[in-house]
């Protein structure tokens, strides 16, 4: 009997996350007018952020008020902050805008979450005005009057999250301010102050995996750098990289985004690096157990084991392995006593354009103890297994607690 309340209540908590789980832009994909909100939200990667919290407000703006926006030329650091003013970490429905308490209330917004906002210049004003009207404005000390409006509701999950429209661009000086400028960062000199001198020495003798790096960091950058003794031991399989490859695999420990710790601790999934570009994915899967934080390819599973920086927009973390792009790595099966053989012309690897998109056997074995995988000499493995693998898991979990539930 006791199992059984037991079960009752994990199947009650497993019904009761699935419900109040959100995708941001799901819900605005059934609204048109609102793409290029959308897709700024996804290219800033605020929508993943969006989609962790559980009671939050959007105030979306159309189209035309986001082309407004755009035509300021702002960077994708100034955008990101813009947009962050429009997330509210609180709910606001339709209900509940016309009924505030003693007529104004003060929310705090992403933005302000970001630690980047001075006094009060990331909360919004909202005030309840005459004639059903509901304005907001910025709660800077010389922030805008309230000419910015509601305009209607798109969705509403009560308590959860709201999706509102208002009429333009909620304005701030404070977030448009330009992002540190990628020449005040020095990001090999971080690295190599923190154990990861040979991953630094090796990409400063690479000039266009290097520029990729610094041209990076004024939109936002992640760095995974593999520390000294693993990087050094996979130094001879590095070298016999070409040319192509040995830039795309040294960009592959870059991520086009700011990530901090505790965003990477909650937002499991598939990530692009610097390498991504079309069929060549050079994605990896971050997952977490608690506090630990791993970075999961075909081959290999590394996790962070220190941070060197972590200041928006830039945060360097040092991983304990290094890890293996599937493009240009294949995984490798231990065999039974392998006996060693002379170097063949026909084990050379190949460049990185011959390796993407070329067949594949799981079943070669590894050609060095220093490294997890071999050089990739067919095609990419399908990472299919790894992106719904967990989705799998739930779903028979959850037929399990059914069919005990039935007992």
């Amino acid at each position: 009997m006791e199992a059984r309340r037991l079960l009752s209540v994990l199947l009650f908590l497993t019904i009761s996350y699935s419900t109040h789980a959100h995708n941001i832009t799901r819900l605005l994909a059934k609204h048109p007018t609102f793409s290029t909100f959308n897709h700024y939200l996804t290219l800033t990667h605020l929508a993943p952020e969006i989609n962790t919290r559980t009671t939050i407000t959007i105030c979306a703006i159309d189209n035309a008020a986001m082309s407004h926006l755009l035509s300021k030329h702002l960077s994708l650091y100034a955008l990101k902050n813009i947009l962050s003013m429009h997330v509210l970490l609180d709910y606001f429905g339709s209900k509940k805008l016309h009924q505030i308490t003693n007529g104004t209330a003060l929310a705090a917004t992403m933005f302000q979450a970001t630690g980047s906002a001075p006094g009060s210049s990331g909360f919004v004003n909202i005030t309840d005005l005459k004639g059903g009207k509901v304005g907001f404005g910025t709660a800077a000390p010389d922030g805008a009057d309230l000419d910015v409006f509601y305009v209607k509701s798109l969705e509403e999950v009560p308590y959860n999250i709201s999706v509102i429209q208002i009429s333009k661009v909620l304005e701030s000086d404070v977030a448009e301010g330009p992002a540190p400028g990628p020449a005040q960062v020095n990001l090999t000199g971080i690295m190599l102050a923190h154990g990861c001198k040979v991953f630094a020495d090796t990409l400063l003798a690479n000039p266009e995996a290097s520029k990729t790096y610094q041209d990076s960091v004024d939109g936002g950058l992640t760095v995974f750098c593999p520390l000294d003794d693993p990087f050094k031991a996979f130094l001879p399989k590095f070298k016999n990289l070409s040319a192509p490859a040995k830039v795309s695999f040294l960009e592959f420990f870059g991520v086009p985004v700011y990530q901090s710790l505790s965003m990477l601790k909650s937002n499991n999934g598939v990530m692009n690096t610097l390498a991504t570009d079309g069929a060549s994915k050079f994605d990896f899967t971050v997952q977490n157990d608690g506090e630990q934080v791993t970075l999961k390819t075909k081959s290999t599973t590394a996790r962070i084991t220190g941070t060197l920086i972590d200041e928006q927009p830039l945060a360097i973390y040092s991983i304990d392995k290094v890890l293996l792009p599937k493009e240009l790595f294949k995984a490798g099966a231990p065999t039974p006593a392998p006996a060693p053989a002379p170097e063949k012309a026909a084990d050379a690897p190949k460049s990185s354009k011959d390796v993407a998109g070329a067949p594949a056997s799981d079943s070669a074995p590894a050609d060095s103890p220093d490294a997890d995988g071999d050089v990739a000499d067919q095609r990419a493995d399908d990472n299919a297994g790894v992106r719904y693998g967990s989705r799998r898991l739930a779903a028979a979990t959850l037929s399990l607690f059914l069919g005990l539930l039935l007992l």
